[in-house]
């Protein structure tokens, strides 16, 4: 199977840009209900992920600093490049189980590094329930 069957586009999926500040990202997290969003910059390519933790260490860090000053920081000044680092649009269905057993979302993109999507965890494991389903099915008749 494809992951393009299990992708949540880019136009569906809540993310940030590297000059959003950290105002603004605090702000579509708490609205959103997410604990981690994608970051891209202005031309379209992923970056990384931000996580709640991320704005939360860097508040602590600066917590001497006044309110203005805390939000002329963008979310490229924190973001974890690291975390959840994509995958190709080739990418096999084993491939992205490994990843969502240590991620919520894998990102996906294209071969030009555009961020185009995210595969769920929740996507990734309803595939392989249905996969295991569907061969026990067969097994039975």
């Amino acid at each position: 199977m494809n992951l393009f069957y299990l992708l949540k586009p880019k136009a569906t999926v809540t993310y940030l840009v590297k000059t959003d500040t950290i105002h603004q990202g605090l702000e579509k997290m708490r609205s959103g209900g997410f604990s981690a969003i994608p970051v891209i910059d202005d031309n379209g390519e992923y970056i990384g992920t931000i996580s709640e933790g991320d704005f939360l260490r860097h508040i602590l860090e600066h917590k001497r600093e006044s309110e203005s000053q805390i939000e002329s920081y963008h979310v490229i000044d924190i973001v974890n490049e690291e975390r959840n680092r994509p995958v190709k649009t080739n990418t096999t269905m084993d491939a992205l189980l490994l990843r969502v057993m240590d991620q919520n979302f894998v990102p996906v993109i294209d071969d030009r590094n555009m961020f185009i999507g995210i595969v769920t965890r929740k996507s990734v494991i309803q595939y392989f329930y249905n996969k295991e389903k569907k061969s026990g099915q067969q097994k039975t008749l």
